[in-house]
């Protein structure tokens, strides 16, 4: 079993608590890990670790710093293995799942330094009457990164490129129910070679988390997470006019039109609805199907889901692994057992397996009413939800009935449809196919699922404080430097 510790200022370093957390291997609930439950001193100590560090990490050259980033992208690629293996261990998800998104994140880490080699850091906006007004992005400081514990590695690296490469410094919070992938990357940090307190590590649950977000040393808080939880970290972060961006739950819908295939989107729902075990922000949880192909996408998504391989996350051809633990599939079973009770029923799945591991079976529900739990709250479970509709704007209709907006997905041919789409609020909208794009892409959730505008080079505008400078062109000297003159200009 591996004992975990904070890294902070470039150091691995004990809890200022005795309180620990032991944490049980999905697959077999064995022990696997015990961490410290964290403390507010805990978070102070990574707070000002950061915030020396912070000065002299802007003070690089730009080409530098990548430099530098670009190192731990080349030692994160050679150890994609050992880190997905990790997270097999700690959430059960089959490792080459988490392979897979290890490598996404990668490439949206070294996507942001590629942004930050042509991002306008500094640019001339206009000269009137002899006055030139300049406008320079600063770094905003010191940045907490709060992760979830579905994806830990790949929202560490989808947020701290971008965060780095502006100048700032960061304290990276991951969830008290995956730490140990969290662990395994700043073993990496440290055989990169960054500054001390440029990158630091803080464990815990609720009693590191919190005192992190409102912490007045920090400057902007990434949160990925639960609603609640995010109305939390909000509200500590608005206690000191700092920004938050925040991602937090989905309820995401998808609207089957009667033009498609129904055999191979029945295929696609299934991978949907099920990877991860469900346990995907983004997971198709809401499926809206026209009448006239209800029957045969029904049919057809039983036999997808039939077939599906549950079992050791370790295996290479396992599909579908346990739940991260106890209380995830309680919930999970919580909202279809209700469902049923209120007249929906149950095509396949919908039990909780005997034996060890917190498994969950893919599980199709249909004859679903929009005020059960299960259309309207967030599942985060391996559950296919399917209503039938009159028409496709029926359909549209039916996807807006929610407080939620993370993303949602539309099959169909037919152009005015695919327009009609489009007003659907979220702040992704993939038609013809699930997860379309990069995960770089420009996204602000609406409702809900969050606030904040981020992604691609647009990333960097978060991460950085505009400061406009205006002055008579003329009157530069006497050591005020025209940043033109400095070939800064872009």
């Amino acid at each position: 079993m591996r004992t975990l510790q904070n890294h902070i200022d470039g150091r691995w370093v004990g809890s200022s608590g005795a309180d620990t957390i032991t944490r049980l291997n999905p697959y077999d609930e064995t022990p696997v890990a015990v961490l410290p439950a964290g403390t507010a001193e805990d978070a102070d100590t990574a707070v000002r670790a950061a915030g020396r560090a912070q000065p002299a990490w802007a003070a690089l050259d730009l080409p530098d710093r990548l430099a530098r980033l670009r190192h731990l992208a080349a030692l994160v690629e050679k150890n994609v293995d050992d880190l997905a293996a990790m997270e097999t261990e700690e959430m059960g998800k089959p490792r080459q799942i988490a392979a897979q998104f290890i490598h996404a994140g990668l490439t949206a880490f070294t996507d942001a330094l590629d942004h930050a080699e042509s991002y306008r850091f500094a640019h001339r906006v206009k000269v009137v009457d002899g006055v030139a007004t300049d406008v320079q992005r600063f770094p905003v400081g010191v940045v907490a990164l709060i992760v979830p514990w579905n994806f830990t590695v790949t929202t560490i690296l989808m947020t701290l490129g971008q965060a780095l490469a502006a100048g700032n410094t960061v304290v990276v919070k991951p969830s008290e129910k995956a730490s140990i992938s969290a662990a395994g990357f700043f073993e990496l940090v440290d055989q990169a070679g960054l500054p001390a307190g440029a990158v630091n590590l803080l464990l815990g649950d609720g009693h590191s988390g919190a005192p992190l977000a409102g912490h007045p040393g920090i400057d902007l808080v990434h949160f990925t997470g639960s609603v609640r939880t995010g109305r939390s970290v909000a509200t500590a972060a608005a206690a000191n006019f700092n920004r938050a961006l925040l991602e937090l739950g989905g309820k995401d819908p998808v609207v089957v039109d009667s033009d498609v295939d129904v055999h191979a989107v029945a295929e696609e729902v299934a991978v949907g609805s099920y990877l991860n075990s469900g346990q995907i922000c983004t997971a198709m949880e809401r499926i809206y199907v026209h009448q006239d192909v209800a029957g045969p996408f029904v049919d057809a998504l039983v036999a997808a889901t039939r077939r599906q391989v549950v079992g050791d996350p370790a295996d290479p051809g396992t599909q579908i692994g346990p739940m991260v633990d106890g209380d995830q599939r309680q919930l999970v079973h919580r909202q279809v057992e209700a469902a049923v009770a209120a007249g929906a029923r149950v095509l396949v799945g919908g039990e909780v397996p005997e034996g060890p591991g917190w498994f969950y079976p893919p599980t199709v529900v249909v004859d679903v009413r929009p005020e059960m739990e299960l259309m309207c709250a967030e599942t985060f479970g391996p559950v296919a939800a399917v209503q039938v509709v009159p028409s496709f704007e029926a359909g549209v209709e039916e996807a807006k009935r929610t407080e939620f907006g993370l993303a949602a997905t539309v099959y169909t041919a037919d152009a005015e449809h695919r327009k009609l789409a489009c007003s659907i609020p979220t702040g992704a909208l993939w038609l013809g196919g699930w997860q379309l794009g990069d995960l770089g892409r420009l996204i602000e959730p609406a409702g809900v699922s969050g606030m904040g505008a981020s992604g691609g080079v647009h990333a960097l505008d978060a991460m950085t404080r505009p400061t406009s400078v205006s002055y008579v062109i003329n009157a530069v000297q006497d050591g005020v430097d025209d940043i033109a003159v400095r070939g800064e200009i872009s």
